[in-house]
């Protein structure tokens, strides 16, 4: 399986990342992108390992702002989101 990431996602996650230099530093920034690609890593073996979210959407929390959501299809793992949890929850697949 390989994982790729849609243009939204690496949207959302280039804001993550700038938003967690900007309130704690580059060292925290870092162990984010670490994180992520630790839990690529890890869904690449364990890719059913996300709760169903909505029909085909898989997702399951980051850390405790940032949410993952997902889907498979074929040989591929793909990233949907990286979902600010504190936002309106109804919007989260939209």
């Amino acid at each position: 399986m390989q994982v790729y990431i849609t243009p939204r996602a690496e949207q959302n996650f280039d804001l993550i990342v700038d938003y967690t230099k900007q309130k704690w530093g580059e060292k925290t920034a870092k162990e984010f992108v670490h994180k992520v690609d630790e839990i690529f890593e890890l869904l690449k073996d364990y890719f059913l390992m996300g709760q169903v979210e909505n029909n085909d959407i898989r997702g399951f929390q980051l850390s405790r702002q940032t949410r993952i959501l997902y889907r498979i299809r074929e040989n591929k793992i793909i990233i949907l989101s990286f979902f600010d949890v504190r936002q309106d929850p109804k919007k989260k697949l939209g």
